[in-house]
């Protein structure tokens, strides 16, 4: 009976392991193989490329390496997509093979990287893509070593017909598919859970916990659930009359310190971006100060009408213009510039509306001053966006000196407008 039970214990364990390293690789397929049928024709076709070559190097992986499918590359290995005509973009791996990428399935055909020049020249493109970039770090996985190696292969004919893939993989990574807005939604729930326990007596001791101790706990809940991040360290910062005062430093956190959070997590090839805001109460005190609170609700109030006002089917400048009139319509202040906030009683505002997805910051349309290229892409239905905003308000607390409300959230584009992927900041969490 005892060893009857005991390989009773093994079969179980065995048929456990691995169960949500399987869920997770399940799910990233569905993810790769929707795209490359549903948004990678349209991407490229809107784009005049017939060819793109992703190129893989052992040890310096390009950026899409997870979107590809990852893979074993011993030198210099190719995924390869061609557009033939009709409803689906052919697929190759060239000189990348393994268990992963092949049960995923999603490629044609697996060859030897020999074999480049005449899979390239039988299918004689008019324009083959390479991720060549200035403006995106994400569609720039092309090393010069690489460039130079693909011009000796395929010779002049063919380099002749080289071009930048900057927009395609734009397009391609910023077009969504519900497998993957369904993993967003999942990333986010862990993010805004983990970083409102950070900011709670859970965690904090005022006149103990220091700022790095908060940073620390959440890298290591990062840790225990297998999640990753494009930020490092999460920015846990104190924000006083004189502004910014300390991030994620030895600095302890004090009864009347207002507390925020900046970070995100990654998972399954999906990246958050999310603040949240908290205030450490004095002794005595049983509520957020009216000024501090009163800075907080016209947040909440420019976040709305960011909400209401962007629409699909405008490029990202023009939304951009559109918010803000609504705002100065709405009694708020445009800023000049980031931290540049004013001493008049309006509420000054600047917002940072960015591409979210595959990174942090991703590589979409993104109505924010810090992507000008971007601000000229089109806004589209199954973007994700984070609607971020900082709101500077006057705090009778501090003498009238404003204090700087970050408010940020991840959503979706739909042809509605913009929805939310999981409960978004709804007010200032309090630290007793």
């Amino acid at each position: 009976m005892r060893l009857f039970l005991s390989a009773l214990v093994l079969l179980i364990s065995m048929n456990t392991f691995g169960q949500e390293a399987h869920r997770r690789w399940r799910k990233m397929n569905q993810v790769r193989n929707d795209k490359f049928d549903l948004v990678l024709p349209e991407a490229m076709r809107n784009n005049n490329i017939d060819m793109w070559i992703v190129t893989n190097r052992e040890g310096n992986f390009d950026p899409l390496y997870a979107d590809m499918g990852e893979g074993y590359v011993g030198s210099t290995g190719y995924y390869i997509f061609t557009d033939n005509g009709g409803d689906r973009i052919e697929r190759a791996c060239l000189g990348i093979d393994g268990y992963l990428l092949k049960e995923g399935g999603s490629y044609d055909y697996f060859g030897s990287a020999d074999e480049l020049k005449d899979y390239v020249t039988s299918r004689n493109p008019k324009k083959i893509g390479l991720n060549i970039s200035k403006h995106m770090g994400g569609a720039d996985g092309l090393t010069h070593s690489a460039y130079v190696e693909l011009t000796e292969i395929l010779g002049e004919t063919y380099q002749s017909r080289f071009v930048s893939a900057e927009k395609l993989v734009s397009d391609f990574r910023s077009q969504r598919v519900a497998s993957e807005i369904a993993i967003y939604g999942e990333a986010g729930e862990l993010s805004y859970t983990i970083a409102e326990r950070a900011l709670s007596n859970e965690v904090i001791t005022p006149g103990i916990t220091t700022l790095e101790d908060v940073a620390w706990w959440m890298k290591e809940q990062q840790f225990k659930n297998n999640l990753g991040s494009s930020f490092g360290m999460p920015s846990v910062y104190i924000t006083g009359p004189n502004g910014v005062e300390a991030t994620s430093s030895n600095r302890i956190i004090q009864r009347g310190d207002v507390l925020m959070i900046d970070w995100g997590v990654g998972l399954m090839n999906m990246y958050t971006d999310m603040k949240r805001v908290a205030y450490v109460l004095k002794e005595g005190e049983i509520a957020v100060p009216p000024g501090i609170q009163n800075a907080f609700d016209q947040g909440v109030k420019v976040r709305d009408i960011i909400k209401k006002t962007i629409k699909p089917g405008v490029t990202a400048q023009k939304a951009e213009d559109a918010i803000y009139k609504a705002l100065t319509d709405a009694g708020f202040n445009k800023m000049e510039g980031f931290n540049k906030n004013t001493d008049n009683d309006k509420t000054d505002v600047i917002i940072g509306c960015h591409s979210v997805g595959n990174w942090g910051h991703g590589i979409g349309p993104s109505i924010a001053f810090f992507n000008p290229i971007r601000l000229g892409y089109q806004l589209q239905p199954s973007n994700l966006i984070s609607i971020e905003l900082f709101a500077y308000t006057k705090v009778p607390e501090w003498g009238g000196k404003k204090l700087r409300v970050p408010l940020e959230d991840d959503a979706v584009i739909t042809s509605r407008g913009i929805e939310w992927l999981y409960p978004i900041n709804p007010r200032v969490l309090l630290i007793k």
